[in-house]
């Protein structure tokens, strides 16, 4: 399978999202946008990551690749291609589902629990995450809950956390795909953002545990092995005679 990350800043890359997909033989493949490469054609793509990044979805005239990338977004749905999006990317999901996309009344940034909604217990991407879950969260902005799409999960912070839309697109407002390595390059990077507030932790804590990481990362590859049974190329093999 052919898994593609959109990559908006070099110090949020893929995550656990490279180990996941190294140990199921899949290939997995980057556009930086960034540094001003460009997006593969949508028939190459089994399941498309749009990764996270310090901008607004509303940024485009200060960056222009976003106008481009929500083209992009709309041709990857309307095909029906397996998508999850995380935190920046799940605005950008939500945004070209027709939602808007603002600043939250709060900064979340830190480890605090998200709470599955009742309808994550019948869907069928989201069944086994748990009713409530300590995640890492670095985000300044939500969104309106996109017409069609299902509440998957919320946190005293934020309203909006998680949403599918279909079976094959996810929208996650936190990181699971996040690493020890990927909370310091993030501090290191967006530490102008560490201002006092009721969710917002210090550095030290921002760091977490050993432990922590592993809970993210366990909860993130069924996510994406769900996500990639739903592509064509997923689909046949199911469908396959044995």
């Amino acid at each position: 399978m052919n898994i593609h990350c959109v990559q908006h800043v070099p110090f949020e890359g893929p995550g656990s999202i490279a180990p996941w997909a190294d140990s199921g033989g899949h290939r997995l493949a980057i556009t930086r946008l960034y540094a001003g490469e460009t997006l593969p054609e949508v028939e190459e793509v089994d399941l498309l990551v749009v990764l996270g990044g310090p901008m607004s979805v509303n940024d485009d005239a200060r960056y222009p690749w976003l106008s481009e990338e929500k083209r992009y977004l709309q041709r990857v749905l309307a095909r029906g291609i397996p998508t999850l999006g995380i935190c920046l990317g799940a605005q950008l999901l939500a945004s070209v589902l027709g939602a808007r996309v603002f600043a939250n009344v709060q900064r979340e940034i830190g480890w605090f629990p998200v709470e599955a909604t009742p309808a994550a217990a019948t869907s069928p991407l989201f069944a086994a995450f748990p009713p409530v879950l300590p995640v890492f969260h670095w985000h300044g902005e939500t969104f309106d809950l996109p017409s069609g799409a299902t509440h998957l999960a919320r946190s005293a912070a934020c309203e909006h956390q998680a949403f599918s839309y279909g079976d094959a697109v996810l929208g996650l407002q936190f990181h699971l795909e996040t690493t020890p390595a990927g909370v310091a390059s993030l501090i290191g990077n967006c530490h102008d953002e560490l201002q006092p507030g009721p969710y917002v932790q210090r550095e030290e804590d921002l760091r977490g545990s050993e432990a922590g990481f592993a809970a993210l990362n366990e909860h993130l590859r069924p996510l994406l092995s769900r996500l990639i049974a739903f592509s064509p190329a997923g689909v046949a093999g199911r469908e396959r005679p044995l």
